[in-house]
Order: C-alpha cells, then structure tokens, then sequence
C-alpha cells in the first residue's frame, strides 16, 4: 500500500482519474478457483459449463432446518421487531417445533399438495413458520406481493393469483389491512391473521395453528417429499401482464444452495449475519437470502425499512443496532446507504467492520457508487471488501451464473456454478444466455403453454438477457449484463440500442437529479430519456425559492434544467456514440404506477410498460418545447 495514492478528502462523487481505489488490495476471502469448459458449435452457439461436479444436496429444504435445530438449538435463526420495537427472536429448535405444528394442523384440515397455501403479507416470523411448515409435508406456499393488495386500485393481480392457483387457505398479517383486498376478491379459501382476526368474519387466529403438537401423520408426509416436489410457488414481477407462478421444486431450491456453497465456501467458516428487508415473496430474498441464512446456520435480522423515503430511516437504526457481516442488497438501498456511511465513519466501521463480502442483485450497481463504496471499504479496512453480483431470475433459483471472485467494476456476472450449463445464443445483434440445470425451475404453475415457450429445443431455459465477455481474449473474466434481449431497439438508421446498458451508464451521471428512468428512440433519430424526477434533488439545485413550488414547476425550473443539460453533456462525452448519445430528457412527476405494470413491489422499472403507459409523454419528448424537456 505504500505506493498507493492517497484516499481523497472527501470522498468524490465521481473520481475522473483512472480510479485511485484500484491500487488496493481485497480484503481476504476463501474462494475457489474459477473453473471453465468452453463448448463452440458451428451454429454460433456456445455452451459454457463448470466441470466442478455439484456436490449432493438435500431432499427437502426442512432438512436443513431439522439438521440445524438438532446442531444449535438455541441459535437465533430469524429475528423481527414487534410493536414496541423490540427484537423478538426465533432459534432453530423453535422454528423447528413451530413449523412442525403448522405441518400437523394443515394435514388435520385436510390441506394438501393440490391446492397452495398464499401468503399475501409482508415477512413475518409467522410467514417464515406457515411456509415451512407447509412445503415439508408437500404443500406449496405461495407469497404473494403484499402491493397487489396494498397498493392496488383494482385488486387485479391477487385476484388472478387466487383465481388461476386457488389457494386452500390465505394467510394475512392483519385481517384489517388486508380486509379490502379479501372482500373484493373473496376467495373460496380458509382465512388465517395474526392481528385483528375479527374484522373478517371467519377468519382463524394464527396461533390456532400452532395448538397441537406434531404426530407422525407429518412424519409419513414429510417422508413423501421429493425433489420434484413443489416447495414454492414464486410469481414473477407480473410486469409484461399477470404474473405467472414460477415452479420452485424443492431441488431447485436445495441444490441452489449447495452451488452457493460451492463457489462461497467461506458460508462453511462462520455463520452468515445479515439484516435484511428484501421479500420473500421475491426470489432474491425467498431463496437465496432466506436459504444461504438456513443452509450454514445463521441469523437474519428481518428489516422493516425499505429503500423509500420516510421508510430507510428503520433500515439505519437497525442497521446501527445489529452487527452483520455479509450485506446482500439491490442498488437502490447502496444508493442511499452510501451517503450515511460517509458522513459517519463511526456507523461505516460498525457495518462495514466484520463485513465479508457486498452483493448486489435485481439490477445494475452505477460504477460511480461501486467507486464510493470501495473507497469507503478502504477507510475503514485498508483494502477493498470484495463486490459481487449474479444473473439470474425467479425461474433459475435465482443465481444461475455468478462473480465468485472480486473483479473490481461493476457489471461482472461472472461464470456458471458447478452443475448447470448455460448457452450462448445469437439474437438480433446480441447474445441471449439460456441455462439448463438442477436449479432451473420446470415451468410454470397451471400453464403448459407458457411453459413450452420457455425453453428452447435441448431444454435451456430462455431467460431473455443479454450477456457479453468481459474480456473476449481471456473467458475466465466472466460475463457481463448486456442488456434485456426484448428491451433493446433500432434507431432509423438500424443502430441498436442496448436499453439496459444505456440506462444504467446514464443513471451514473444524472442522479440525482434523476432516479430512475426510461429509454425512449425505437424508430427514432436519436436517443432519449423519460427521467423520474428526484424533487428533493431538484428542490436543492434551485435553492431557498424552491420552497412555495408545485412538482410541475420544480422540473421546469431553469436551474434544474442547466444542471441537468451539464450531466447531460457530461454523459455524452463519454458516450458520443449514436446508439448510447443522449438527445433529450423528459421530467415527470408522476412516480411508477404499479397497477401498469411500470415497476415492482421491490422498485425495479419495466422499460416497455412505461414506454406503452407514457406513449403521449414519448411524443412530446420528440416533439420538444415542454416545460419539462430538456435537450442539449
């Protein structure tokens, strides 16, 4: 490190050198070496695959937790604040013994596998205990986005989830909260609540479940457990339509674990520490989160924050109050971490401290903020804490390919875990990836049709994204995210435009003025952006006269428009292709409806709904002379 430059005072936004956090070294970490057979066909295809053979893996999820209730009975498995805030805590014995009472209550009202069990509330220790107990003797939970209920107008998509899987029982944290969306979809199905029972008539107290202890009746059931039996019943975003229910067997689940293991074997030295908001109805959190904690004998803290305003605030103080040592996040939470780490190198010490690893999934990490956390690594540890990511989806347990080694820059997907095989198939211009494993889900629920279109003739499962070498001349450097196949356009003058990759590099150098945003240009000359306006960061480039101003009036503000054209022009010169050069930005207001499908319950944007949604706001963009247009 004597070589090295110094750490700049403070921490630059955007360091425009070559990187100054480069000169350092990664904190240590037990990786294995990466491991690559290369498969060219003729066709243009190729096949990547990792001879490491994929290690046995258990029958059933539950037999983790039976093997971990049995090793450390009394370590806190799951932890959530109640009411009062204080920490209730759930060891492995109790889980254990809570979801085998679960499983015996179920058998004894005659739930089985033909039927789900829904879960349509935010995590919960009770939500943990319901869907274990249910999968272990062949009953397949289904969680539910608690914004189909909550934040819908029309109820449409709980609605088409009770409708197409019928559920035998649904179960809601509050029977009041959810009162709305139950008596307007109404489903033929047994009502579980853990709060105010009373206000649906019928409805059955929790703890109900939890009266009789287990018989051997969940013996034998759990003893008929297969791999190919449906653990979960995970729905995609329902962001291109209504969702469909992604088979989760509990073989994809088990042996996802065990590939994580495989290329992580530091899990094997120390129990993973994570506090952690993400859902579980989601498969970022559902499995790989909630599994990794299971598999190697952890805790997890369950965050009530969400990075939203008004709802990070919960996520600091939990995050200042517990020590973690493993931080699994989407972007959007390092973007507002960051900050409050670098204003406290006291809080940046006590999350940063013990931490072995940062990951990122769900969606891209800007390198100006991957730049940010690694300088602020390097205070606090002298060396780099090592970032990584993976690709993946609902269907492939999530993580199909993965970074198991620090690469230093953002984008690096990495190369496919021991047992699965991916392919490389040409598609319009780009490089679709497909995979064919243990860990691929079989299809989806009730839906033979969408099922066959999901894979292609040797059984690979089509994810729809695009991936590209990080260095053509050397594959061990992995593969990096190029894109959505579906998503990226021609401009008139038949220039591609890769939408995914485009965005993220553009999201770099206008945050914050802009959060998030969408890229407008198919049959068009030239490339634009619908932008959702940050006001707050807008409001603060004006200065004390943004105080009395309407949304509409902040984006049109003379000086938001000049500091953007700057970012705008920064951007550009980086970029001065004509399939990455941006022409125009258009400010709303109106944030993401979820009700058109323009973004998911965890904050992530579909491209092409916004686009349909906002197809007059795209016309205008082109046309110019808006308020609230920007072009350079």
């Amino acid at each position: 490190m004597s070589d090295a430059r110094p750490i700049p005072d403070p921490i630059p936004d955007r360091d425009p050198s070559t990187g100054w956090t480069k000169d350092w070294p990664f904190t240590p970490l037990r990786l294995p070496e990466r491991a690559l057979e290369i498969e060219r066909r003729d066709n243009g295809e190729t096949v990547l695959r990792n001879p490491t053979p994929l290690e046995p893996y258990p029958v059933q999820v539950s037999d983790d937790l039976r093997r971990q209730a049995a090793r450390i009975p009394d370590r806190t498995f799951l932890a959530q604040r109640n009411e009062a805030g204080d920490w209730v805590h759930l060891s492995y014995a109790a889980a254990r013994d809570r979801a085998d009472r679960v499983s015996q209550w179920l058998l004894d009202n005659g739930h089985n596998g033909d039927n789900p069990v829904a879960i349509l509330s935010d995590n919960s220790l009770n939500f943990a205990v319901l869907q274990l107990g249910a999968m272990q003797v062949g009953i397949p939970a289904m969680p539910v986005s608690p914004a189909y209920s909550l934040m819908s107008k029309d109820f449409a998509k709980v609605r088409h989830a009770c409708d197409s899987f019928t559920p035998s029982l649904v179960y809601v944290e509050d029977a009041a909260l959810f009162k709305p969306a139950l008596e307007a979809v109404n489903p033929p199905a047994t009502i579980v609540a853990t709060r105010n029972v009373e206000a649906i008539a019928g409805a059955i107290p929790f703890d109900d479940l939890l009266a009789a202890g287990a018989g051997e009746a969940v013996e034998r059931a759990y003893a008929t457990v297969t791999g190919d039996s449906i653990g979960k019943i995970l729905l995609t975003s329902g962001s291109t339509g209504l969702p469909k229910g992604v088979i989760n067997t509990q073989r994809l689940m088990c042996s996802s674990a065990t590939q994580t293991g495989q290329v992580w074997p530091f899990l094997h030295d120390e129990p993973p520490v994570i506090c952690d908001w993400l859902p579980w109805n989601h498969t970022f959190a559902a499995n790989f989160n909630f599994n990794t904690i299971l598999r190697f004998g952890g805790t997890y803290w369950m965050d009530e924050g969400k990075p939203v305003p008004g709802r990070f605030e919960a996520t600091l103080r939990n995050l200042r109050e517990v020590k973690i040592n493993q931080y699994m996040n989407v972007a959007r939470a390092y973007d507002l971490l960051v900050p409050a780490l670098e204003a406290d190198p006291a809080f940046a010490e006590h999350v940063l401290g013990d931490c072995q690893y940062l990951f990122y999934a769900g969606a891209g990490l800007p390198q100006a903020l991957w730049d940010r956390i690694e300088a602020l690594s390097i205070r606090v540890r002298g060396a780099r804490i090592p970032m990584m990511t993976s690709l993946g989806s609902t269907e492939t347990g999530p993580p199909a390919v993965k970074a198991y080694w620090p690469s230093g820059r953002s984008g690096n997907v990495g190369l496919p875990m021991p047992g699965l095989e991916a392919k490389l198939a040409p598609a319009g211009g780009k490089t679709e990836i497909r995979f064919r494993g243990p860990n691929i889900a079989p299809g989806y629920y009730r839906n033979p049709e969408r099922t066959a279109e999901a894979f292609d003739a040797e059984g690979f499962y089509r994810i729809g994204d695009a991936v590209k070498w990080v260095d053509e001349a050397d594959p061990m450097q992995g593969l990096s995210f190029d894109g959505r196949v579906a998503e990226n356009f021609k401009l008139l003058t038949g220039t591609w435009v890769a939408t995914g990759v485009l965005r993220l590099d553009a999201l770099s150098f206008l945050g914050p003025l802009v959060s998030d945003a969408a890229v407008t240009g198919e049959d068009r000359d030239e490339v634009g952006l619908l932008g959702f306006a940050n006001i707050d960061a807008c409001k603060a480039e004006i200065g004390p006269d943004a105080g009395g101003l309407s949304p509409a009036e902040i984006v049109a503000h003379p000086a938001v428009h000049d500091a953007l054209r700057e970012k705008i022009a920064a951007y550009n010169r980086e970029h001065p292709g004509s399939s990455q050069r941006i022409a125009r930005v258009l400010l709303m207001t109106a944030p993401p409806d979820i009700d058109a499908g323009e973004i998911t319950d965890k904050g992530y944007l579909n491209q092409r709904a916004i686009l349909t949604a906002r197809a007059e706001l795209v016309e205008r963009l082109y046309e110019g002379g808006g308020a609230d247009v920007v072009t350079v």
